[in-house]
């Protein structure tokens, strides 16, 4: 058992890191830093690299899922900076996301692009992994932080943010928050057989909700103001895993 954690805007080191690891696998090569959690063997990857260098839709996915997997990752926590459609989800709170809605365009989306021969479907009537959600509500409770359990995720292109219309159809979808990285990141771990889980954490209301503008390093500085709560969350959940035989890993 081994777990990768995936930080997003603003959740850029784990605390322990040992060593920086390049990866090599055929969609590219992914920057891996081994950590150790409470005994545990971790690799962090920072999403958009040090510096929060790779903009959404330049995020080589496929390369991050493929050298986790090399690695021997078999669960996989992910953090993601949102915007909240939900009035029940204001800036500052954190959610676990159980659906999502596709609204990207131009990214890779599969490790299954027929070049073998094969044509594979890949089920993701649950996209998000039932036992590490369970788990982050256990582990939240341990902590005592406060974490909504469900959440309709929308990922869109980027880098742009999203107009007021938008938002409106988004919402209008059963949306609740609205981001540009899960997708195709959590379809790429199902496809690779690991069980993923993710925590948005609620950075500003979207576009046309509040009068103010959408500002990047706003919501870049809030993000990290939030990282704490997310690697304690992330570490109680490494700290009292149980493992076993889920059916996300028979799927990929």
């Amino acid at each position: 058992m081994s777990f990768g954690i995936i930080g997003g805007t603003g959740f850029y080191t784990l605390e322990g890191q040992a060593h920086l690891i390049e990866v090599a696998t055929p969609y590219g090569t992914a920057q891996v830093n081994r950590a150790a959690v409470h005994g545990a063997e971790v690799f962090f990857l920072a999403r958009h690299g040090a510096g929060h260098a790779v903009p959404p839709h330049r995020v080589n996915y496929r390369a991050n899922i493929a050298a986790l997997k090399k690695l021997g990752v078999t669960n996989i926590l992910a953090s993601a900076s949102v915007g909240a459609m939900a009035d029940s989800m204001p800036p500052g709170s954190l959610v676990v996301i159980t659906q999502f809605l596709d609204f990207t365009k131009s990214r890779p989306t599969t490790f299954h692009d027929g070049e073998d021969g094969e044509v594979v479907h890949v089920d993701m009537t649950d996209p998000y992994c039932p036992h590490l959600r369970q788990e982050l509500s256990g582990a939240a409770g341990a902590i005592r932080e406060q974490l909504a359990v469900r959440g309709t995720y929308v990922c869109v292109e980027g880098p742009r943010f999203e107009t007021p219309a938008e938002i409106r159809m988004f919402r209008n979808l059963g949306g609740d928050l609205v981001g540009m990285t899960n997708v195709p990141e959590v379809v790429l771990a199902r496809e690779a057989g690991i069980c993923y889980a993710a925590v948005a954490a609620v950075t500003n209301w979207a576009a046309g909700i509040s009068d103010e503008p959408l500002k990047h390093h706003e919501v870049s500085s809030f993000m990290e103001s939030q990282t704490p709560r997310l690697r304690a969350l992330f570490e109680q959940v490494v700290k009292q895993h149980q493992e076993i035989d889920c059916a996300c890993r028979r799927r990929g």
